[in-house]
């Protein structure tokens, strides 16, 4: 069967230096891009972390720091990275929570101004988690009854997140096949940022779900405390949460020009 699509979808997959996402880097990332009528393109790049590969990270993805000593930076890269991704919704296996939020990191860090406004995010773990509560390679085994050769290499666990999503929207008749409606099933709670430090309000407002300001509107917060907005972008926060406080400052701002 074919993913019914209203436009682009890339699945992708990051291979890291680590799991913190403001302070680790890539050193793989394998995109498959799929279009509405079913074609596909794909690309893999190995990336320079610009930083030590750690031993016990390089005993899971099995690329050492000789083997990206000579790649391009993500900086170099970035570029070609989203213009391939710019126009598409996206896909993966814990990106939600993981891939997507170090992917935005990077793309900031080298001066795209990366956003999921106007794009989808489906997450595939989600959904099986949901539905069966495995990993990737027991999922493929399970939908697809194929053993995942290479698993933890971004070509391969990129290519078997696809073909698993495929697999559920055939295999569940409460999977609807289009991209908005697999995105939200597979969303978890709604944050304004990846990392999860602002969350909405029962009517949509963004709050803080952490510290001392917990559960409080953010605009009530920056506006009574000013000091504190400058603390939150002189901490150690994602880039993409300090993206998000500076755009609601700003809207807060216009709002009473207006």
């Amino acid at each position: 069967m074919q993913l019914n699509l209203t436009k682009p979808i890339c699945f992708f997959d990051l291979e890291t230096t680590g799991i913190n996402i403001t302070h680790d880097r890539i050193v793989e990332i394998s995109i498959l891009k799929v279009f509405p009528n079913g074609t596909q393109e794909s690309k893999t790049w190995l990336v320079n972390p610009e930083m030590e590969i750690p031993k016990e990270v390089i005993e899971i993805h099995g690329i050492s720091n000789e083997k990206v000593a000579n790649e391009p930076t993500f900086k170099v890269l970035a570029k070609d990275i989203y213009n391939m991704i710019k126009d598409s919704d996206l896909g993966g296996f814990n990106s939600n929570r993981f891939d997507i939020p170090l992917l935005a990191e990077e793309m900031l860090r080298a001066d795209i101004d990366f956003d999921m406004k106007n794009r989808l995010s489906v997450d595939v773990q989600t959904i099986f988690h949901k539905m069966e509560q495995r990993t990737l390679s027991a999922a493929y085994k399970f939908y697809c009854n194929k053993n995942l050769e290479g698993a933890h290499s971004a070509e391969a666990d990129t290519n078997a997140t696809y073909e698993v999503l495929k697999a559920q929207v055939s295999r569940y008749d409460e999977l609807e096949n289009n991209t908005k409606f697999l995105a939200e099933f597979s969303s978890r709670k709604k944050f304004a940022d990846f990392a999860g430090f602002i969350s909405y309000n029962k009517n949509g407002d963004e709050c803080f779900s952490f510290g001392k300001h917990k559960g409080k509107l953010v605009t009530e917060v920056l506006e009574k405390e000013p000091g504190y907005f400058g603390w939150l972008l002189n901490a150690d926060f994602p880039l993409y949460t300090k993206k998000i406080l500076t755009a609601i400052k700003l809207r807060s701002f216009n709002n009473k020009l207006g």
